[in-house]
């Protein structure tokens, strides 16, 4: 359990799983075992979101920039996300999460897309944990799609340009029923955000670790915690400001 006040507790958690690959190199053994070994620490981030009391987690799973790594490695990565829809969603739509797939999931297999639907259908009115995988996502291509349905509404005449704010936009791009990621991890050492929920990450607290994904563990995962509950977020205010709304909330 994490002991925090619900308040320093992210209402929303986004992660980078970096790493698998280069765990499996490591050990001298095929990239596609690392993509198995990083299978396992995700069933732990559920069960860590699932304990803490956070509500959304959204995983980057795969990236529209994944198709073009090495056939074999991507007939895997497809094999092992088949492969966890089975065995999984039984089990998360017992615990109450609610799973739901961002991206252009057109680029897969008609088997794992029927799949995708199933998960979404079975788990709707769960509402314990809300969990996001993206899978074909960019945040550059979610961003472009945000665009084109607002540009398809003025053209169709249901909708004037100047009419066109953030928080319209904003109602367009995925996850928008979803508060923003408060938090954002990545794991295994690379300092960026890759093109992940580009939109939605704009006032998010981001942490990076060294961990590789396959070696998480649940002590990494409550430091991040602890560092998030020790920052002050802003939101563009001054401290001052901030510290004045608090005094007021909690009078």
């Amino acid at each position: 359990m994490v002991d925090a006040p619900a308040s320093r507790i992210p209402r929303h958690l986004a992660v980078i799983m970096d790493g698998n690959g280069r765990w499996a190199q490591q050990r001298h053994r095929p990239r596609a075992v690392g993509h198995r070994a990083g299978a396992r620490a995700v069933n732990l981030c559920i069960d860590f979101c699932l304990d803490a009391g956070i509500q959304a987690l959204t995983l980057f799973a795969f990236s529209s920039e994944n198709w073009g790594r090495p056939q074999e490695e991507v007939g895997a990565l497809m094999k092992l996300f088949m492969n966890a829809l089975e065995r999984e969603v039984a089990e998360l739509h017992r615990r109450g999460v609610r799973v739901r797939f961002i991206g252009e999931r057109m680029r897969f297999s008609d088997a794992i897309r029927a799949r995708m639907d199933q998960a979404e259908a079975l788990t709707v009115g769960n509402t314990r944990l809300q969990l996001a995988i993206a899978a074909s996502y960019g945040g550059r291509q979610d961003i472009a799609a945000a665009a084109r349905s607002l540009a398809a509404d003025v053209a169709a005449g249901r909708l004037q340009p100047q009419a066109i704010d953030e928080a319209l936009f904003a109602s367009r791009v995925a996850l928008a029923d979803l508060p923003p990621p408060d938090l954002f991890i990545r794991t295994g050492g690379d300092f960026r955000i890759s093109n992940f929920l580009l939109w939605q990450l704009a006032y998010t607290e981001l942490w990076f670790t060294e961990t590789l994904w396959p070696e998480l563990d649940a002590a990494t995962l409550r430091r991040a915690l602890d560092d998030y509950a020790s920052r002050e977020r802003r939101f563009g205010l001054t401290g001052a400001q901030v510290a004045g709304s608090q005094d007021e909330t909690s009078a």
